[in-house]
């Protein structure tokens, strides 16, 4: 959930010498973010450090990033048949190959000391971007082409579909050691429209990776509405936000997968005992097993106190050791 950023002084000193698409485009400087996590905080686990939105412009489109003034943009946004057509399915080995080369540096860097996550934006949150061309308040453009043009919009999430698929692929080639796909604007949909728009081609991208049988995270934002049709996708994790009840979750699906989640990020702010008291309420209602990965509920903010995100992975760690056992009475005695 963005490990690597603002809130860490080292991330800082990096960018203060590159703009943020030289970073991504720089796999020496990329892998040092996205090992500095693990070496200062001590999290179990790596994201490599890189954008959903470098490959759509892959695929021809023009991404700017405005420093400090709104984020990435797309000098094009994709507003017409013809200019979905003329998108092109990049090679990930000489196209993203800055990607690639991250992903191969960070693991070398890593040692084994903990796994290496590659990722992508699905689908349908890559189509949100390159339609609207910036994130949006009401994402009007890519609505209007569900609602006016349906199949303009299901020939744009199938070509995304199998560039997502191929770029994850790639990304496991090179040393990845799971995938995590991000589904940041399912929730704009309902039902009926993200079963349709979103999670079908989700599920055709997991399907392309399960036999390479490394572990797939799926994350659907503000889509607790649709969560049994998630583990229908095929994911191995299912990534809960923070508005989502991890107990009831648990009795609904997590016979079936293993779930990820789900702190709110901004109680990153408070004072220690409540970020403990957080932790443990979490764990409580997950309650005793296996099964469960511990995380942020979305991505932790810029202005984060790095000794608060220091005292959340200490209080899971400590906290968590009871409930990676059965209670007595229940499956084997402890």
């Amino acid at each position: 959930m963005r490990q690597a950023g603002r809130y860490l002084p080292e991330y800082r000193a990096v960018r203060e010498k590159v703009d943020f698409l030289t970073l991504c485009k720089t796999p020496e400087l990329a892998a040092t973010v996205t090992v500095q996590p693990v070496e200062i905080i001590g999290v179990d686990a790596a994201i490599v450090f890189s954008d959903i939105l470098v490959l759509p412009e892959a695929m021809g489109l023009t991404l700017f990033v405005e420093e400090g003034r709104g984020g990435p943009r797309f000098g094009e946004p994709i507003r017409s048949r013809p200019a979905i057509d003329r998108l092109v399915l990049p090679d990930p080995a000489t196209d993203l190959r800055f990607v690639m080369d991250a992903v191969r540096t960070s693991t070398r860097e890593l040692r084994n000391r903990v796994p290496l996550i590659g990722f992508a934006g699905s689908p349908w949150t890559l189509a949100a971007y390159m339609v609207e061309g910036r994130g949006s308040k009401d994402f009007r453009h890519i609505k209007g082409l569900v609602y006016d043009s349906p199949r303009d919009a299901h020939v744009l999430l199938g070509k995304l579909a199998q560039a997502v698929g191929d770029y994850l692929l790639a990304q496991i080639d090179a040393g990845a050691d799971a995938i995590q796909i991000f589904d940041t604007w399912g929730g704009l949909l309902g039902k009926d429209e993200f079963e349709e728009f979103s999670l079908q081609y989700i599920s055709s991208v997991v399907s392309r990776l399960n036999d390479r049988r490394v572990p797939i995270i799926v994350f659907c934002k503000d889509c607790g509405f649709a969560l049994e049709s998630i583990v229908a996708s095929g994911a191995d994790v299912i990534s809960l936000d923070w508005r989502t009840d991890i107990g009831e979750a648990r009795s609904a699906v997590g016979h079936r997968v293993a779930l990820q989640g789900n702190l709110d990020p901004v109680l990153l702010f408070a004072n220690e005992r409540s970020i403990q008291s957080g932790v443990q309420r979490i764990l409580e209602k997950f309650g005793f097993g296996n099964g469960h990965i511990f995380n942020l509920g979305h991505g932790i903010l810029p202005d984060t106190p790095v000794a608060n995100v220091r005292a959340f992975v200490e209080a899971v760690k400590s906290l968590s050791v009871v409930y990676h056992r059965e209670p007595v009475g229940v499956g084997k005695s402890v």
